[in-house]
């Protein structure tokens, strides 16, 4: 088969970890019999630096020619600590989102057996954890109108969402739900927000069209304390975009590290393919940050962008079983040896 694959590794350990998604996906191609394709674009802060513009029309023709991007990180310093900047790295993904038409993104959260040990949560608690949540991406706060009044002292953010833009990511969330417990949550702030009882009457509208799933309603501040106290309750969770932002980093230290967890971002055009976590720079070039959150990025690549699930299959295999040898960066060590980066690429691609 042939794959046709835009990279855009981004800023910090962006690169770092990418490369050794990339010597992964050489592994399976190898194993396999596929031929790829790579088209390297920049993002974020190295095309602000190299162009002016974190998502150039490069970028976004290479990603709209692609079957499917691999995404590193993006995120850098010297803009986050000013605000005053006129343009910034973030704005780089919001835009590739939007005329990619990203509308979903895609976030499992699971354990690994040889590392319940480090997660802050008890055992007992998370073992047999296994979720997904879908946040929704191109609406909310996050792209409504903002700016600011009376002489920079007032500022507002409007968060605006419409009902076929609830619609769709709350089908995509009913379709999950059919495959796997046939349970399905809806996290909220119905009690105060307007947007969130738009949320909820259209999902309670779409019930009788799938009557094999349970469905119930948690307002987002209990939804939040209930991850942690019960995080086996869930099955499949949808909601908004900042609050599936904030929700999802919090279940991401269920595993045990950030360093862990892969993503998808899904919708109108080509999906996207990304571990959870940022940018990290003070890590950059240190051949110190865990890769294997981006090399199960490449897994969910296979299964959702080419439905090759052997490949998948081969991938988190290879990386189960690094976990369980100790073949692992600093992050997860536990005082024992910690590979590098590069390293544990090598070992994971090796063992494909």
């Amino acid at each position: 088969m042939k794959l046709n694959i835009a990279v855009l590794k981004g800023d910090g350990i962006g690169p770092e970890v990418v490369d050794q998604a990339l010597k992964v996906l050489d592994a399976v191609a190898t194993k396999f019999g596929h031929e790829v394709k790579l088209t390297e674009a920049l993002t974020g802060a190295a095309a602000i630096d190299a162009v002016g513009n974190p998502y150039p029309e490069e970028t976004h023709q290479a990603c709209m020619a692609a079957d499917a991007v691999l995404f590193g990180a993006i995120g850098d310093p010297k803009y986050d600590n000013n605000p005053s900047a006129p343009v910034r790295p973030e704005q780089g993904l919001l835009e590739m989102r939007k005329r990619l038409g990203l509308f979903a993104n895609v976030r499992p959260t699971f354990t690994f057996a040889s590392l319940l040990h480090k997660s802050p949560l008890k055992q007992e608690r998370i073992e047999g954890t296994d979720f997904i949540c879908l946040r929704e991406l191109t609406g909310g706060i996050y792209f409504g109108d903002k700016g600011r009044k009376d002489d920079g002292n007032t500022a507002f953010d409007t968060c605006i969402y419409t009902r076929e833009e609830v619609i769709r990511l709350a089908k995509m969330g009913f379709e999950y739900a059919l495959k796997r417990k046939k349970k399905l949550t809806l996290i909220d702030k119905a009690n105060v927000l307007e947007t969130s009882r738009l949320w909820r009457e259209t999902v309670q509208a779409m019930e009788k069209d799938y009557p094999e799933v349970t469905v119930e309603y948690e307002l987002v501040d209990a939804a939040a304390m209930r991850l942690v106290q019960w995080p086996k309750h869930y099955d499949v969770m949808i909601t908004e975009n900042m609050f599936g932002d904030i929700i999802t980093d919090e279940a991401s230290v269920i595993a045990g590290s950030m360093g862990l967890m892969p993503s998808a971002s899904v919708g109108v055009h080509t999906s996207l393919f990304e571990p959870i976590h940022g940018s990290y720079p003070q890590a950059t070039g240190k051949d110190i940050a865990n890769p294997l959150a981006t090399i199960l990025s490449l897994a969910m690549m296979f299964e959702y962008a080419f439905n090759l699930q052997d490949e998948a299959k081969a991938i988190r295999d290879a990386v189960d079983k690094s976990l369980a040898e100790g073949v692992v960066t600093e992050d997860i060590a536990d005082g024992a040896k910690a590979y590098k980066t590069s390293e544990v690429g090598d070992w994971v691609a090796q063992n494909i």
